[in-house]
């Protein structure tokens, strides 16, 4: 299905359910199995069940560049994804391709979607950004949606986290549980979102002590699980006893660190307990779904293209509850009940907008 076509029936909104201390639950319906080790060999994995026509239906490929039940970033996108899909049966099928990392595989598979008719393709993680550009320009009738980055064209869109609101509630929830008064925190590339998180986390931190100690380490690669762990074992061994993680492979190494050395991590993307249930204290989830619907909405009424580029970002924050953090789990009872208090409040604030501005100001 191409612009222009008309839909039969209006979208059918989704109605979120999420709290303050929202977990980010698991999809009832699978529909994707592991890919292969090619891009070719790692599509059209998945295809949702619908009532309707199939000419009635967007025809949606979503691209993960890991597993789909990664307990981070490519769980929590799949599960928002599917989320809709669940929900709106009649309006897309949709089919799931995992494994897909290396930008050298990324351009094929770009291609291979839209040469096979597809309406809208999802792209998950900034280094589809490139490829995306470079293909998009070449189907001007199909849409493709970039997950984090900067780049876009009149058929593009970026969907992105306001990753800062996130951290500075980890800040506030390390630097009441630290025993030490030593924190850290530890990402993968220094991308734009996770920056933004990382300076979030400190100004949270600071809000409470301001003369905390805070480490930070970039691996340089989401993937680097062994070199995430090993940082954050050089941070325990140092004195630090609470460290938050930006996601994927390197959250893995923190967490698997954190119970190494019987300390505390705060996740990121997903809820991490079920990862180590005594050394997981809380983290940030993305509720991808809080876009989705929008993007799909925009598309089917006419209103994705023409904008200008600005406008062409669909964010998840705190304010539209597409961030939320996950449930406090203090098994070593560090926190106190005005501690768990401070947290719950904080969270309100950033909700509400009236915690802002504690970002340097060449992020804002």
């Amino acid at each position: 299905m191409k612009k222009g076509i008309k839909w039969v029936a209006a979208l059918l909104m989704m109605t979120m359910v999420v709290g303050s201390f929202a977990g980010c639950g698991n999809s009832s319906k699978e529909t994707a199995a592991p890919a292969g080790e090619s891009a070719a060999e790692t599509q059209a994995e998945a295809e949702t069940e619908g009532t309707a026509e199939a000419g009635e239906k967007l025809k949606v490929a979503l691209i993960l560049p890991g597993k789909k039940d990664d307990v981070s970033f490519n769980q929590a996108m799949y599960e928002g994804m599917m989320k809709y899909a669940d929900a709106n049966p009649d309006k897309i099928d949709l089919k799931v391709t995992e494994n897909v990392y290396e930008v050298a595989d990324i351009e094929p598979a770009l291609m291979d979607f839209a040469d096979q008719g597809y309406d809208v393709i999802f792209g998950h993680g900034f280094q589809f950004m490139e490829p995306i550009v470079k293909v998009g320009a070449q189907y001007p009738d199909t849409y493709f949606i970039l997950g984090t980055g900067y780049k876009s064209l009149d058929n593009t869109a970026i969907y992105d986290v306001a990753l800062e609101a996130g951290g500075y509630e980890m800040g506030v929830i390390a630097a009441l549980a630290t025993q030490s008064n030593k924190i850290g925190v530890i990402g993968g590339a220094d991308a734009s979102e996770i920056k933004r998180g990382h300076e979030g986390f400190k100004a949270g931190a600071k809000s409470i002590n301001p003369d905390i100690e805070i480490q930070e380490v970039y691996t340089g690669d989401w993937t680097d699980t062994a070199g995430a762990k090993e940082a954050a074992i050089g941070m325990y061994d140092a004195g630090v006893d609470v460290i938050w993680h930006s996601g994927d492979g390197i959250g893995l190494g923190v967490v698997q660190a954190a119970a190494e050395k019987d300390m505390y991590c705060l996740g990121n993307v997903a809820d991490q307990k079920t990862l180590a249930e005594n050394n997981v204290l809380s983290g940030v989830c993305y509720q991808w779904d809080a876009v989705i619907a929008q993007i799909f909405d925009d598309i089917i009424n006419g209103k994705f293209t023409g904008r200008a580029e600005e406008d062409r970002f669909y964010w998840i924050n705190a304010e539209n509850n597409g961030l939320a953090y996950s449930e406090i789990n203090d098994t070593k009872g560090w926190l106190t009940d005005e501690d768990k208090a401070v947290i719950a409040d904080t969270w309100a604030k950033l909700q509400s907008g009236e915690i802002k501005d504690y970002l340097p100001e060449d992020l804002q």
